[in-house]
């Protein structure tokens, strides 16, 4: 019997593969070689495994970020614009419209999101705040600019699943970061 951390893994794997779009439990179970039974016993509903999957992928870019943070060689524009170069990603389209997906159900109160709301600012405010601290902005105006940089990364995603037009996506991102290069001198 599969684990639920093996089941989600799969079924991530999947989705970075084929996207999700409708496929149904039952369908995705078979392509997973497990049983619908196994993915409802572990995660409830189609709809619950999905918010599982973006909360996991979400977990991964946070884990990446964390990694790039870590790293003293790396200047902090650069770090972002790594970062940045991985969202752009087309392999992490799929995922980024999942998330997109699940953040709308979860504003639109869908009960297998309800846990969604509480985490998909702070869990990024957080950590980029503390990079903005170390950087010797004060707590209050650090915090205002991670979550400044939140909205203009999460828009710009939005402009990407929408357009696919990468390098005007990534010329934006470049012209955002020009403002912290004037800040940080």
């Amino acid at each position: 019997m599969l684990s639920r951390e093996s089941l989600l893994d799969a079924a991530i794997a999947h989705v970075e593969q084929h996207g999700l779009g409708e496929l149904s439990l039952r369908a995705l179970a078979a392509e997973l070689g497990t049983s619908h039974r196994m993915l409802s016993y572990h995660f409830g509903s189609r709809d619950a495994l999905v918010t599982a999957i973006v909360e996991r992928v979400e977990q991964r870019q946070r884990d990446r970020l964390a990694e790039l943070f870590a790293d003293p060689d790396i200047p902090p524009l650069e770090q972002s614009r790594r970062f940045t170069e991985q969202l752009l990603d087309p392999a992490l389209w799929p995922a980024e419209r999942l998330f997109f997906e699940v953040y709308g159900q979860a504003l639109a109160g869908r009960p297998h999101t309800a846990e969604f709301l509480d985490r998909v600012v702070t869990a990024w405010l957080d950590p980029v705040t503390e990079q903005f601290v170390r950087l010797g902005l004060p707590a209050g105006a650090a915090r205002a600019h991670a979550r400044l940089g939140l909205a203009v990364t999460r828009g710009l995603l939005l402009d990407l699943l929408t357009t696919g037009d990468v390098d005007g996506v990534r010329a934006a991102f470049e012209l955002h970061l020009a403002g912290y290069a004037a800040i940080m001198g």
